[in-house]
């Protein structure tokens, strides 16, 4: 958690997935920065988005507990320049291009299922 993405962690806490929408430009970001890439304007404000998208790649984690553990890097469904990582609460190995789902559970964190 940095000064940028403080405010987004408190928003999946609260259960709402969201990306930050340009003021200028429009451009849909992720992750949270002062400036826009698109324009270098620095107004934005939360997008709430549907917490759906694709799997791209995933990697199963054995460096820590409790191991082993899958990672998998979504693309946002709503905002397809935007890519986040979770972890994999699916049945069986997670595909790619498989559509998935974000448990918002309440917890500062993302878990993806199919």
């Amino acid at each position: 958690m940095d000064r940028d993405s403080a405010e987004w962690w408190q928003l999946v806490a609260k259960g709402v997935l969201a990306v930050q929408r340009c003021s200028s430009c429009g451009l849909l970001r992720f992750p949270a920065r002062a400036f826009c890439a698109g324009c270098r304007t620095e107004g934005w404000s939360w997008a709430p988005l549907v917490p759906e998208g694709l799997v791209e790649s995933w990697i199963v984690s054995h460096w820590r507990a409790p191991a082993p553990y899958t990672v998998v890097r979504v693309r946002l469904a709503e905002a397809p320049g935007c890519v986040l990582y979770g972890t994999w609460r699916g049945e069986g190995e997670p595909r790619r291009g498989q559509r998935v789902r974000a448990l918002l559970t309440g917890e500062p964190l993302i878990e993806w299922t199919a």
